[in-house]
């Protein structure tokens, strides 16, 4: 399992517009095989701070999720919606065993 967690701050005059793109991303998203869970959320005092957690089975199937048509429709279409560029961490799961998922 390899995990990523993407945060995102929004110009605030987007905020709903980006809420609305990450959501059909994410949707499209689940459907991916290689994906074991993709969550959204937006911070709960400042509604222009989003954090994206997505959950890969493998390293391969996050290769292969920056090839699909709707990653590449929301990445072109968020873009000019964001305050600075988005920032990605790596992380590995540790607990609970990723086998047990």
């Amino acid at each position: 399992m390899l995990i990523v967690h993407v945060h995102v701050h929004v110009k605030p005059e987007f905020v709903e517009e980006f809420r609305q793109a990450t959501i059909e991303n994410a949707r499209a998203s689940v459907q991916e095989p290689g994906i074991a869970r993709f969550d959204v959320m937006q911070l709960e005092d400042d509604a222009t701070q989003f954090m994206l957690t997505e959950i890969y089975r493998t390293p391969e199937a996050v290769a292969a999720h920056k090839q699909t048509a709707h990653y590449a429709k929301w990445r072109d279409a968020v873009e000019p919606m964001m305050a600075e560029p988005r920032q990605r961490a790596q992380y590995k799961a540790v607990f609970p065993d990723p086998q047990s998922w």
